[in-house]
C-alpha cells in the first residue's frame, strides 16, 4: 500500500498551502489594516480575508462537473498554478483592489484543492486505510499553519514587518506542489474506468497497491459505475458446490442458487437463510427503529450492524472461505493473461474482433468488458471446468496463485460475486439477468452442523465448511439487454466507454440513495461551519489579543500582536499530535465514534470561553482560561469535526455523480465559511466574545444530535458498497415513514 500512501501525501500538499494561506492572512491582516487605515472599516478588513472564500465558492460551483469531464489530476495541477500566480500578485499588491484580486485567485486554488483532494484520496486509497489517508489533508493543513505562523511571528519581530512578503512566500511551496502534481500524481483509477480507459486504470492500481493482481478491484470499479436500481439485502449460507449443507436453518435444495466468482470453472452453492441475520434483521426492522427512536435514520443501525457483528479481519485478505481456494485463489497451473490489450474470449455465434488488434484497447467500445460463458442459461448447471465464469476483459479476472491475496476481495472483508436471476415477463416468458452480489461474512467459518462458534481461520475444518454471509444484491453494471438472447452464464458487460460520453446526469441526483447521501453530506458541512472553527481560526490572533494573552508574554518584551501570533503558532503545533491520533483512530474507532466523542468536548470548551468572557477573574487568569480553552477546542476539532465531514462526503456518493455531489457539499461548505468569517468582526463588535462563543456552543449541541441520529459509520467499507447501503437505507427510511 506504500504507493497509495505516497500519492495521498503528495496530494495533501494542496491542503498544506491552504493552511499556510489561512495562517498567513490571519497574521498579515494586522499590518494590512494599518497600512490602508482599515481600523474603522471592519467591512473591508473582513472582505480581504473573505475574498479567498468567495473565490473558492465560485470555482466550486463548476469544479465537480469539470473534474468529472477533465479528470481529478488536471484540476489539482490547475490548483497549484493558481496558488503560484496568486502568491506573486500578493507580493506585488500596490493597493487594496489588487490585493483583493490576488485573494480571489488564491481562493480559486484553495477551492479546487479542498474540494478535490479528499475525492482523489478516497478514489485511490484501500478501504482499510482510507480514513487514515484522508486525514492527511487535515494534518498537512495544520502543519502549513504552524510553519506560516512561525514565519509571520519572525517577521513581526522586525522593525517594519512586510505583509507583502508574508503573503508572497506562498509561491515557493506552490512550486513544489506543481512539480508533484505534474510528475508524481497519477489519475484516479475510478475516473479512468468511468471513461473506459481500462489499461491505464489497471496500471495505476498496480502502482497504488504494489501488486500485479488488481483484477478484482477493477471489476469493483466497473460495478460502481451504476447509479440507482433496486438493491436488496439477502442472507446466505455458502459452501462448496459439492458439499452437503444439512443445517435445519437452510432452505430446501430447490431454492439454492449459484454464486459465480471471477475465476475459471468453479462456483459455490448459496442457500437463503430462513432466519434473520444481523444485517438483514436491522434492515427489516427499519420501522421499529423509528418507533424506539422516532428521528433515528434506519441507515445508522444498518451500517452499525456491519461493524458490530462481523469479525474484523484487519487486512485486505478476507476470511471468507479460507480453505476453499476456489473463490479467492487459483491453482498455479491455471492459464494467466496479464495483458489487458488482447481479447481472450470470443462471443458464441459471432466473430468478435480483438481490441488488441486495433492497437488500442480503449478505442474498441463494442467488446464486452466481462466475457460470457458459452454454456446454457440454466442457473443450476455447473460451468465447464475449462471456461471462465467471468473472464475479465482481455483475461481472467482471477490471477495469481494460492498464496496471493484474494482477487475477489474488494476490501473491508467484502467480496464480489454474481448470480443469475430470473423472473416472468409480461408475455409469460422468463426474463433473466445477472445480479452483482457484495458478500460480507457474518460469522467465523463453521461446521456443517451449523456451529457458528468463533474460531481462528487456520483451525476451521476444511470439510463441510460453510459461511454465513450477508449479501447486497443489485443489477450488474452496464448489463446490456440484447445479450440476454445470447444465453450467457456469467456477467456479460459492454465497455464502460459506451456510457462515458453521456457523463453524469442531474436527474441521477434524485435517486433515493443519492438524495439520502446528499442530506447527510450537506447537513454535516453546514453544521461544521457554524460550529465556528473557521471564524475562530482566521481571527485567532485578534481573539486571543482581545482575551488578553499579551499579558502572559509581556514580561518578555514581546508586543501584543507578536504574542498573539506566537500563541497561535503553538496552538497549531499542539494540533499535530492530536491529528496523528485521529489518523490512527479513523479506521479503528471510526468516523462516527470520533465525532460523538469530540463534539461534547467542543461544547464544554465553548461554555468555558463564555464563562471566562463574562466573569472577571483577573487579567492573567482570564487570559489563561481563554488560551487553554481555545487550544483544547482546536485540538478536539481537528480530531473529529475538522477532517470527517470532507472524508464522509468523499465516500458516500456513486462514482458517476461523485463530482457533482462533492461540488454541492463543497459549495455548502464555502457559503457557510463566508457567512461565519465575514460576520465575525461584526459579531465581536456587537455581542462580544461571550455571545459569539455561546452561539457556537448551541450549534455544536445541534451537531451532536444530527450526528447521533443521521450520520452512519463508513470505516473500512469499499466506496461502492457504501453507496449500495445508502440505496437500501433510503428504501428503509421511506418504508419507516409509510409505517
Amino acid at each position: 500500500m506504500s504507493g497509495a500512501v505516497l500519492v495521498a501525501i503528495a496530494a495533501a500538499v494542496g491542503n498544506l498551502l491552504q493552511g499556510w494561506d489561512n495562517a498567513t492572512i490571519a497574521g498579515a491582516v494586522l499590518y494590512i489594516k494599518r497600512e490602508f487605515h482599515l481600523e474603522s472599516e471592519p467591512t473591508i478588513e473582513g472582505l480581504i480575508v473573505a475574498m479567498s472564500l468567495i473565490g473558492a465558492t465560485l470555482i466550486t460551483t463548476c469544479s465537480g462537473a469539470i473534474s468529472d469531464w477533465l479528470g481529478r489530476r488536471p484540476m489539482l495541477i490547475i490548483s497549484s498554478v493558481l496558488y503560484f500566480v496568486s502568491g506573486l500578485v500578493m507580493l506585488w499588491s500596490p493597493n487594496v483592489y489588487v490585493l483583493l484580486l490576488a485573494r480571489l485567485l488564491d481562493g480559486f486554488g484553495i477551492g479546487l484543492a479542498v474540494t478535490l483532494v479528499p475525492v482523489y484520496i478516497s478514489e485511490t486509497a484501500p478501504p482499510e486505510i482510507r480514513g487514515l489517508l484522508n486525514t492527511l489533508p487535515q494534518f498537512t493543513g495544520s502543519g502549513g499553519m504552524f510553519l506560516s505562523y512561525c514565519m509571520v511571528f519572525g517577521m513581526s519581530l522586525m522593525k517594519a514587518p512586510n505583509w507583502r512578503m508574508m503573503l508572497g512566500v506562498l509561491s515557493i511551496p506552490s512550486l513544489v506542489y506543481f512539480a508533484l502534481t505534474i510528475f508524481f500524481l497519477p489519475e484516479s483509477p475510478r475516473w479512468l474506468v468511468s471513461k473506459g480507459r481500462m489499461a491505464e486504470a489497471k496500471k495505476v492500481l498496480q502502482r497504488l497497491r504494489g501488486m500485479e493482481d488488481v483484477s478484482g478491484e477493477m471489476a469493483l470499479l466497473v460495478e460502481g459505475l451504476r447509479v440507482g436500481g433496486e438493491t436488496s439485502l439477502e442472507e446466505y449460507i455458502i459452501g462448496p458446490e459439492t458439499g452437503a449443507l444439512d443445517d435445519h436453518d437452510i432452505s430446501s435444495d430447490k431454492d439454492h442458487i449459484k454464486l459465480y466468482g471471477p475465476e475459471q470453472g468453479l462456483s459455490w452453492v448459496a442457500r437463503p437463510v430462513t432466519g434473520q441475520s444481523a444485517i438483514g434483521l436491522v434492515s427489516r426492522r427499519g420501522s421499529m427503529v423509528n418507533q424506539s427512536m422516532p428521528l433515528m435514520d434506519p441507515l445508522v443501525p444498518l451500517f452499525g450492524s456491519v461493524h458490530e457483528k462481523v469479525p474484523d479481519t484487519g487486512s485486505m485478505r478476507s476470511m471468507l472461505f479460507p480453505h476453499f481456494g476456489s473463490m479467492f485463489s487459483v491453482g498455479g497451473n491455471q492459464a494467466r493473461n496479464e495483458e489487458w490489450d488482447e481479447e481472450s474470449q470470443a462471443r458464441e455465434g459471432e466473430d468478435y474482433q480483438s481490441d488488441g488488434a486495433g492497437g488500442d484497447s480503449d478505442d474498441n467500445l463494442q467488446s464486452p468488458l466481462i466475457s460470457r460463458q458459452t454454456t446454457s442459461m440454466d442457473k443450476d448447471l455447473v460451468p465447464p471446468a475449462h471456461g471462465t465464469i467471468a473472464g475479465l476483459r482481455h483475461g481472467s479476472l482471477m490471477q495469481g496463485n494460492a498464496d496471493s491475496a484474494s482477487s475477489t476481495g474488494i476490501g473491508g472483508g467484502w467480496q464480489l460475486a454474481w448470480k443469475w436471476s430470473e423472473k416472468e415477463g409480461p408475455d409469460g416468458k422468463k426474463e433473466g439477468g445477472f445480479k452483482r452480489v457484495y458478500l460480507h461474512q457474518e460469522g467465523a467459518p463453521g461446521s456443517r452442523r451449523g456451529s457458528m462458534a468463533s474460531m481462528h481461520a487456520a483451525d476451521a475444518p476444511a470439510e463441510g465448511e460453510f459461511i454465513q454471509a450477508a449479501a447486497l444484491v443489485s443489477q450488474a453494471a452496464l448489463y446490456p439487454k440484447d445479450i440476454d438472447k445470447e444465453n450467457p452464464v456469467g456477467p456479460a458487460m459492454v465497455h464502460p466507454s459506451e456510457t462515458a460520453a453521456e457523463g453524469p446526469s442531474w436527474k441521477e441526483l434524485f435517486e433515493p440513495g443519492v438524495k439520502h447521501a446528499l442530506i447527510v453530506g450537506v447537513g454535516i458541512q453546514i453544521l461544521q461551519q457554524f460550529s465556528g472553527i473557521n471564524g475562530v481560526l482566521y481571527y485567532t490572533p485578534q481573539i486571543l489579543e482581545q482575551a488578553g494573552v499579551g499579558v502572559l508574554l509581556s514580561n518578555l518584551g514581546i508586543s501584543s500582536a507578536s504574542a498573539s501570533l506566537l500563541i497561535s503558532g503553538l496552538t497549531t503545533l499542539l494540533m499535530l499530535p492530536c491529528i496523528a491520533v485521529a489518523m490512527r483512530l479513523m479506521d479503528i474507532s471510526g468516523r462516527r465514534s470520533l465525532l460523538l466523542s469530540t463534539i461534547p468536548v467542543l461544547i464544554i470548551t465553548l461554555v468555558v470561553l463564555v464563562f471566562g468572557s463574562l466573569v472577571n477573574l483577573g487579567s492573567v487568569v482570564n487570559a489563561s482560561i481563554s488560551t487553554v480553552s481555545v487550544v483544547v477546542y482546536f485540538c478536539c476539532f481537528v480530531m473529529g469535526f475538522g477532517p470527517i465531514p470532507n472524508i464522509l462526503c468523499s465516500e458516500i456518493f456513486p462514482t458517476r455523480v461523485r463530482g457533482l455531489c462533492i461540488a454541492i457539499c463543497a459549495l455548502t461548505f464555502w457559503i457557510g465559511d463566508i457567512i461565519v468569517t465575514y460576520s465575525l468582526p461584526w459579531l465581536l463588535n456587537n455581542i462580544g466574545l461571550a455571545g459569539v462563543f455561546g452561539f457556537y456552543a448551541v450549534m455544536c449541541v445541534i451537531s451532536f444530535v444530527f450526528v447521533y441520529l443521521r450520520v452512519p459509520e463508513t470505516k473500512g467499507m469499499p466506496l461502492e458498497v457504501i453507496t449500495e447501503f445508502f440505496a437500501v437505507g433510503a428504501k428503509q427510511a421511506s418504508n419507516a415513514k409509510d409505517n
